[in-house]
């Protein structure tokens, strides 16, 4: 729609009125018709990672302007190159306005590096956070196993590098290979890559699939781009996480990736890399083979010096007849001197024989027993003039003391004494029939009570207990269920009975009652008959 601009000479009633949807719409649509797709390049500034939504937002500055940008969500995973804070870059794309806020943005489609300068400048930045880390330390790294059984390949399965990798292998010495197919270049690359390094990591030992002992990561030459997937931080953060040792194998040897530093060892091609993970099975041969002679000769050698020093100690040994001589001497003197030495000994023995006989004859027991028996007889006939002898002295003394002795005195105190002992029966019978007396009232007192608070003067009185049928005493209505077997003992005996109305146990049997013999005992146990219920 051509519409005339409005100018002071105008009225103001004839100028068009346009509403804020209307006239942002215009603009957006003479915007996007007069500029189209764009090739912008400036620094990015803002950037803070994607939303949660997935879409980035950010700007584009230089040193006069700046512009918002928003790359959606689709198009951002499928970027090569992530825009980073300060990164100058060359954005492509279409301007368009937000009319909510009334602000003109380029909507990116793609988005790249302004220049290799700028990549460089990315690289040399991601390498110095990783070094700061510890990423790149030489103390990580671990040898290579001399000769692995299986070995592991992360590359593409179509490219020319797995083949010149398994042709080198075939040539050097044959092992076991088992071929992890990545993306070596693209938006999933990166991704793809550390997932098979952790994946080989996360194999059993024992597993049904066996864990290769080294990893090779293998890629054919290409520029900066191509190769960025091996700088990206996921990469080298799995190269270095590895627990098998791993040989980084990407492009030519002029090339450089930042997983070159994290990995154990860096080959300069992937032909170089088969090389290096195993030895040549010829020269292992060879060298096996030489070993195996030199051990012979040496073996061989050691041999005839061993014989030949054996040979030398058998000349300086001297001969055995030389050796027995002097032993064979000197068994034939003492063999000579054996019977005057015998005689000799056996003489000397005799002499100390008789020597013990003479001591043990003065230590007879038939002279020791004689012995004893005279001294026997002269004590006892010392101790009959000694006896004798007492006795005259002690009936000399007892004559001389009865001539000083009178039997008065002594009738007195005896005829006294009985007089007392008289006067101290009669008292004593009287004390004791008293007391006597005392305790036969007092004991029939207490039977008396006995009998009117025992259960017998109770059950006299009316009375009778219950028991079930192990002799318990039921206490209480409740403890009884219809059809229990019950014994009522009454003073005279015991009567069976059944709880219910007119019920009779099968087992029941009338019986007599059995009265007890009045000496028996009262049970130890009374049953308490005011805490039964009626």
């Amino acid at each position: 729609m051509n519409r005339k601009p409005v100018t002071p000479e105008t009225s103001a009633t004839n100028a068009p009125e346009w509403t804020v949807s209307s006239l942002s719409g215009a603009l957006k649509r003479t915007l996007e018709d007069s500029f189209g797709h764009v090739r912008l390049r400036g620094e990015v500034t803002g950037y803070r990672g994607p939303h949660s939504s997935g879409h980035a937002y950010f700007g584009l500055k230089d040193e006069g302007a700046r512009i918002d940008a928003v790359i959606w969500k689709g198009v951002f995973q499928r970027l090569k190159i992530r825009p980073e804070e300060g990164m100058e870059v060359i954005a492509v794309g279409r301007i368009t306005t937000f009319p909510a806020s009334s602000r003109y943005q380029i909507v990116v489609e793609s988005i790249e590096p302004a220049g290799v300068g700028a990549l460089m400048a990315i690289l040399e930045e991601r390498r110095k956070k990783l070094a700061a880390e510890g990423l790149f330390d030489e103390t990580r790294k671990r040898p290579l196993p001399y000769l692995p059984a299986v070995i592991g390949v992360v590359t593409s399965p179509t490219g020319a590098v797995i083949r010149d990798i398994l042709h080198r292998l075939a040539d050097r010495f044959p092992r076991r290979v088992l071929v992890w197919p990545v993306r070596v270049q693209g938006e999933t690359s990166a991704a793809e890559v550390a997932a098979a390094i952790r994946g080989f990591n996360a194999l059993a030992v024992d597993g049904s699939v066996p864990r290769p002992d080294v990893l090779i990561v293998a890629r054919g030459g290409g520029s900066l781009e191509d190769l960025w997937s091996f700088n990206e931080e996921i990469v080298v953060r799995a190269a270095a996480e590895s627990a098998i040792p791993l040989v980084s194998a990407i492009g030519h040897e002029t090339d450089w990736t930042l997983i070159d530093l994290a990995a154990d060892l860096r080959a300069p091609t992937p032909t170089a890399a088969a090389e290096k993970v195993v030895p040549v099975r010829l020269d292992l041969q060879a060298a096996v083979a030489d070993l195996a002679r030199r051990h012979r000769g040496a073996m061989v050698r050691l041999g005839d010096r061993r014989a030949g020093d054996l040979r030398a100690l058998a000349r300086a040994l001297p001969q055995a007849d030389n050796l027995l001589a002097a032993p064979r001497q000197r068994l034939d003197l003492a063999g000579s001197r054996l019977g005057s030495s015998l005689g000799a000994g056996v003489r000397r023995h005799a002499a100390r024989l008789a020597i013990a006989g003479q001591k043990l004859a003065r230590l007879s027991p038939l002279v020791l027993l004689e012995r004893a028996r005279a001294r026997l007889a002269a004590a006892g006939h010392g101790l009959g003039r000694g006896f004798a002898h007492g006795v005259e002295r002690r009936a000399a003394t007892l004559a001389r003391s009865a001539s000083r002795l009178s039997p008065r005195p002594l009738l007195t105190r005896i005829g006294t004494s009985r007089e007392r002992l008289a006067s101290a029966g009669a008292r004593l019978a009287n004390a004791g029939a008293a007391r006597l007396t005392g305790e036969r009232a007092r004991l029939d007192s207490l039977w008396k009570l006995a009998e009117s608070l025992g259960h017998k003067g109770v059950l006299a009185r009316g009375y009778a207990i219950v028991l079930d049928a192990e002799g318990r005493t039921v206490r209480a209505r409740a403890d009884v269920t219809e059809g229990m077997a019950l014994d009522l003992v009454f003073a005279d005996g015991k009567v069976r009975a059944v709880a219910g109305e007119g019920a009779q146990p099968a087992r029941a049997r009338r019986r007599r009652p059995e009265p007890k013999p009045p000496s028996e005992t009262p049970p130890d146990t009374q049953p308490n008959l005011f805490g039964a219920n009626d």
